[in-house]
């Protein structure tokens, strides 16, 4: 058997026997659960309540034989931002106990589901309400038994849990320059007793909690000497209380905000140590190892967001990342020698099942999934959960999920961001407004957008009739809650959206007409508003309410989760009198002429290595474009005068120290070059990350005709969406007027 990265395991039928043979323990662990899921039990059995299918006798090739070894050698999930979900369900319900108490019967929960993901790492919880993991009772023990190495977050260095664990009335300010024999004390205790266990320490230092490190001022020379000065002394503590041979400990800095500016200002990082490179939080990775780190004996990591709280918006209530981003973004980081830690972000590991999956299978096996086999994979998944018919029926509805979300994500709905200035915005969170979205765009916009949810609600209730009892509550939390959640989610805000548009017309003779259309509007959303309560309601009562406390459809209490605003606010007996009068319903693009449109895949020509990647963006089928190829697209156009071309592409980042830039030309005139690259929470890069594209514009003078649109890549990661020629140049609207391309 080879030796690999360890957790390698070998099944072979030898003499009418099965052997499972395994390089470790883990490896053991993974060959025996393979087989498990052979014989069709899913690995998420406990977690959404799934029983499997009897059968009378499994069968196995008398030939059979695999051998199997993982792609990234540390493979994990983070607990954060757990308030909401993980950490009151375990305290509440599943383990009662103090408040936020994870307790080591949940853990062991969590550690089981990660053995059978084939996963072997975990930061657990560290927000302020939640016990520190080494303070539980039996939760490192119970990591221990399933083979779970622990490591904490970029600002929790040496395993110790800031938040819960510094007081500052015992030992002073969290201040290495001033206070440095407390804090290396504090370090120590947690040195002492986590020694002997297999663990992956973060190195460094930042604040007390995710803030800038205390006492070095603004100074970057200052900073990188502070900085430069812990890190050297962790790793004389290292070397001291874990392993002589410190170089042999696993370890990780993360270079995350101003940290990076400090690493690139000449600090000394031994070359042992693993770089965890972060995304923007949103999922596009913001910098990966560059040709001379991918050489490091520490290799590279990374630290990655499928949930997150802060600016410009949190998305802390359904799990909404696409699936081809997750793909496109992680392929990436493979590629760039990423190949040593791979940990995700989640605040719920119920609600993020799927995504959460593919990540961990992709971080086992690289080329689980490819870009063109994404929606083959998602049906693969859905049939092993609901059966081969209601699988194959699903693969279309959440296909068309993966798409509406990504044009907005449910908790976006509002407009709103947080953590602005709280001298304009109460509580820094901006009001809730109207949407982009047009009521009047190319035949109605906002109407095709509740209609496309509506044909999904109307699917995910036919397809619940056929499945048996025992699959119910499973299909209602991977598949119903979500769907029918995001779908009352648009239909409560455009809906008011559209009552408010009613409101502002002028008192005329259709003034009775108009009445019957705003109460309509406001009926529906009303309604749409209570769904989801009585949706979450449901939701905490599954499994004779072993889920009770899991769900909240309010997280942080932000204002898009709140009661509609409307211009008159209907009572119960008038919402159910209006609120089942026709939609309106508009399922074509209607083109009037004034513009051309087209999803970057339906190409007159391509340069080799352009790539279509399922599940990517409006379009569903975004295209990655290597650095120096061009994307050539050929039209008639019926019109002539002034006119924008507007490019969609993904929002990604440079991943080095360059730039991301296009090259726009129509008919092989003098290309314009525009640059992607946007500063790290500036407002265009608030403004993409909400809407999940971001749009570059170009006046043209255009004549009827045949003409040629060029997309030329000057840097990498360069990923195109879609493109529109515009003869209505100050037009006001959301989407771009074109199907998504599913093929």
């Amino acid at each position: 058997m080879s030796r690999g990265l360890g957790d390698v395991y070998k099944r072979q039928v030898h003499n009418g026997q099965l052997l499972v043979v395994g390089s470790d323990g883990r490896g053991t662990a993974y060959g025996i659960l393979e087989l498990s899921r052979m014989a069709g039990v899913s690995p998420w059995k406990w977690w959404a309540d799934e029983m499997p299918v009897k059968r009378s006798q499994l069968t196995i090739a008398a030939d059979f034989e695999t051998e199997q070894s993982p792609s990234v050698e540390y493979r994990g999930i983070f607990l954060n931002d757990e308030d909401w979900t993980l950490q009151p369900w375990s305290w509440r319900n599943y383990s009662p106990g103090k408040p936020g108490l994870i307790s080591a019967k949940t853990y062991k929960q969590i550690f089981k589901l990660l053995m059978r993901l084939r996963a072997n790492a975990i930061w657990p919880g560290m927000h302020s309400m939640t016990k520190p993991f080494f303070t539980v009772p039996g939760a490192k023990e119970a990591a221990d038994s399933c083979g779970i190495v622990i490591g904490t977050s970029h600002c929790e260095p040496m395993m110790r849990n800031n938040v819960g664990e510094w007081n500052v009335s015992e030992r002073g300010n969290y201040n290495y320059i001033t206070n440095k024999e407390s804090v290396q004390n504090y370090w120590t205790e947690r040195l002492k007793e986590t020694g002997r266990y297999e663990n992956i320490y973060t190195i460094g230092m930042r604040g007390i909690h995710d803030g800038a490190m205390e006492g070095v001022g603004k100074n970057l020379n200052t900073q990188t000497a502070a900085l430069q000065q812990v890190i050297d002394d962790q790793r004389r503590l290292l070397g001291k209380y874990v392993n002589k041979r410190v170089e042999n400990i696993p370890q990780q800095f993360v270079p995350y905000k101003e940290v990076l500016q400090v690493m690139e200002n000449g600090l000394r990082l031994p070359d042992d140590v693993t770089l965890t490179w972060c995304d923007d939080n949103y999922g596009y990775m913001t910098r990966l190892s560059d040709s001379l780190q991918q050489q490091r004996k520490g290799g590279g990591g990374v630290y990655y967001h499928l949930s997150y709280w802060g600016r410009p918006h949190d998305y802390l209530w359904l799990s909404t990342t696409q699936p081809g981003l997750i793909y496109n973004e992680m392929r990436e980081a493979y590629a760039h020698n990423v190949r040593k830690l791979w940990i995700v972000n989640v605040h719920d590991i119920k609600t993020a099942a799927y995504n959460l999956e593919l990540f961990l299978n992709m971080a086992w096996n690289i080329d689980a999934v490819q870009p063109s086999t994404l929606y083959q994979y998602l049906q693969q998944w859905l049939c092993r959960e609901f059966g081969q018919t209601a699988g194959e029926k699903l693969l279309p509805v959440m296909r068309e999920y993966h798409r509406l979300t990504a044009i907005r994500k449910p908790e976006f709905m509002g407009w709103t961001q947080v953590e602005l200035d709280k001298r304009k915005y109460p509580r820094g969170w901006s009001p809730v407004k109207d949407t982009e979205f047009s009521l009047t765009a190319f035949g109605g916009e906002l109407d095709r957008y509740l209609t496309d949810w509506r044909r999904l609600a109307t699917a995910i209730k036919d397809i619940e009739s056929t499945l048996p009892d025992c699959r119910k509550d499973t299909y209602f939390s991977h598949i119903k809650y979500p769907v029918l959640s995001a779908a009352a989610m648009s239909r409560k805000m455009l809906e008011a959206q559209r009552a408010r548009a009613i409101a502002k017309a002028n008192h005329d003779s259709t003034r009775w007409q108009r009445d019957e259309t705003l109460f309509t509007a406001c009926a529906k959303s009303q309604d749409a508003y209570q769904e989801i309560r009585r949706l979450t309601a449901h939701y905490n009562k599954l499994a004779g309410g072993k889920w009770k406390h899991s769900m909240v459809d309010n997280p942080r209490d932000l204002l898009v989760f709140y009661a509609p605003t409307l211009p008159v606010m209907l009572t119960e007996q008038e919402v159910n009198e209006y609120k089942n009068n026709p939609d309106t319903d508009i399922s074509q693009i209607i083109d009037d002429g004034s513009f051309i449109a087209r999803n970057a895949c339906q190409w007159s020509s391509a340069d080799k290595g352009a790539e279509c990647v399922q599940s990517l963006g409006h379009s569903m089928n975004a295209v990655r474009l290597p650095k120096n190829k061009t994307l050539s697209y050929t039209f008639d156009c019926g019109r002539e005068g002034d006119a924008v071309l507007r490019i969609a592409l993904i929002p990604t980042q440079p991943n080095d120290t360059g730039d991301l830039r296009i090259a726009v030309s129509i008919d092989d005139a003098k290309p314009q070059v525009f640059s992607l690259k946007e500063p790290f929470r500036s407002e265009r890069w608030k403004l993409n990350v909400l809407r999940a594209q971001t749009v570059r514009e170009m006046p043209v003078k255009m004549q009827k005709g045949s003409h040629k649109v060029t997309i030329k890549a000057l840097d990498h990661h360069v990923v195109i969406d879609q493109w529109m020629l515009d003869f209505d140049t100050q037009r006001k609207f959301y989407m771009f007027p074109v199907k998504p391309t599913y093929e």
